[in-house]
């Protein structure tokens, strides 16, 4: 077998002697990483051929033609029986032979004798034996029995070649599969590569937004926002500059409301959905609280459609026993809407629905109940110690055109703010309150933008294990950016 073997510093210098040697129909059985380079493996195109030829099995011989059947004796002539009056009579020599049960066609038509009718002797007028019949012979268009197995044999032989040759373009595939895996990870480790010398560049032309950009990654940014922020930074500003200017650009992006656009005064009805164990029941008690303290006990109702967890109800409605205000519950969509037509007149209605999972398939079905109740808008609540991809699943479930803003919840317990702040800039969700405790309602307060933004930005130690080294940093922007 004509294996060729091909050494060379890279990829593209191997491939490129192969096909000055083997030619650009070459088939490459496989390509590795050395000490000095690449090395492949391959053989020349007419290479399978051969092998294919090689390997054929070869046919059987036809067997040898048979010999021909004997030709039967002639009939013995028959006895006369005194006193029968059967003048007429055929004797065949076929007839004294029991014709076999399954006999073939070319048999049967060898025995078949001609018809030879009777003598009759002019003096006696008695019948004389009737003369032997001469066989007749198969016509000569009949296919002797001897070429038969000669054609059962081709078409047998062609059997096994048609499975070898499905067996060969089984091979060829997988063979193909896996150097096009191999071709896509050397593509993806140049692409890596490449972005990581850009990355290089990028850091020697403007170091200030390189540095910027491995400082939001720490943060938590995603990198795709931190590329947004870092747009703006001059390529000759040093490192003070460049923080403000991203400060000033993320400031511009987040959308929180001053306290004159506070929902207690505005009114109206809010449900807080969001994931289990988010805050959703703690922050309607807040809510609660702070709407009974400006505009009384009467202008507020509390509906619960938590119907799953067990003392739910009772949670909401030792609240509202504390506060002085009625606690409804509901349990489908036609309840919703007469209980919120009753309550109408009432300046707030705050609804705790049940938590449930981004990934449930319920979420679609609990926004068409309170979609379909009338005038309701949802407060979605985020969870301030989750990831950045997490809280992107929960914004994208939630996602609707009742969606009013979010709540920051859990604020206290949260190293960074950044995965949350980076999820409602680029998702363009207000932000109405924030909730950093579990008193009530001590503990829910309106975004103020300069606290939010520093503890976004907060610098992380040196000493700290999520640190990032400026390749690192070169590497994850590198990685970010050869998926997309």
């Amino acid at each position: 077998m004509n294996v060729k073997r091909y050494f060379a510093p890279t990829a593209r210098e191997a491939l490129r002697q192969l096909k000055e040697e083997l030619g650009a129909d070459a088939i490459v059985l496989s390509n590795r990483s050395v000490e000095d380079g690449v090395e492949i493996v391959a053989l020349p195109a007419d290479a399978v051929e051969l092998i294919h030829q090689r390997t054929q099995p070869t046919p059987p011989p036809p067997p040898a033609p048979r010999a021909p059947a004997p030709v039967a004796k002639p009939a013995a002539p028959a006895v006369e029986r005194d006193g029968e009056d059967d003048d007429y009579r055929v004797l065949l020599s076929a007839a004294r032979r029991p014709a076999p049960a399954a006999a073939p066609v070319q048999k049967a038509a060898a025995g078949i004798r001609p018809f030879n009718p009777p003598r009759v002797d002019a003096a006696t007028g008695r019948n004389l034996p009737a003369t032997p019949a001469r066989e007749s012979r198969p016509p000569a268009a009949s296919n002797p029995p001897a070429q038969r197995p000669a054609r059962a044999a081709g078409s047998a032989a062609v059997e096994p070649r048609g499975l070898e040759e499905s067996a060969r373009i089984r091979a060829l595939q997988e063979a193909n599969a896996r150097l096009m895996e191999e071709m896509s990870g050397i593509r993806g480790m140049l692409e890596r590569q490449l972005a990581g010398f850009a990355w290089g560049e990028a850091g020697r032309q403007a170091p200030a937004r390189t540095r910027m950009t491995g400082e939001l990654l720490e943060a938590g940014f995603s990198a795709q926002l931190a590329r947004s922020l870092c747009a703006a930074v001059e390529a000759d500003a040093d490192l003070i500059a460049a923080r403000a200017t991203v400060r000033t650009a993320l400031n511009r992006g987040l959308r929180a409301l001053a306290s004159d656009a506070d929902l207690i005064d505005r009114g109206g009805v809010y449900a807080l959905v969001g994931p289990t164990g988010v805050g959703k029941t703690t922050t309607a008690a807040k809510l609660a609280a702070r709407c009974v303290v400006r505009h009384g006990a009467d202008k507020l109702a509390l509906i619960t459609t938590d119907g799953y967890r067990i003392g739910a109800h009772e949670q909401l409605r030792i609240y509202g026993r504390i506060l002085g205000v009625p606690v409804h519950v509901v349990r489908d969509a036609s309840d919703l809407r007469q209980t919120l037509a009753e309550l109408k007149h009432k300046h707030m209605v705050l609804i705790d629905t049940v938590g449930m999972s981004q990934r449930d398939k319920m979420v679609a079905e609990q926004a068409a109940m309170l979609l379909g109740a009338g005038h309701v808008k949802r407060l979605l609540l985020l969870n301030a110690t989750t990831r950045g991809d997490t809280l992107d699943d929960v914004v994208r479930a939630y996602d609707g055109p009742d969606l009013a803003g979010c709540v920051l919840t859990k604020v206290d317990e949260a190293a960074s703010l950044a995965p949350a702040l980076d999820v409602a800039v680029r998702h363009e969700i207000d932000v109405y309150y924030v909730a950093n405790g579990q008193r009530v309602p001590e503990d829910l307060h309106l975004p103020n933008r300069a606290y939010l933004l520093h503890r976004a930005l907060k610098a992380v130690p040196e000493d700290s294990p999520y640190h990032l080294d400026a390749d690192e940093a070169g590497q994850l922007m590198a990685a970010a950016g050869a998926g997309r």
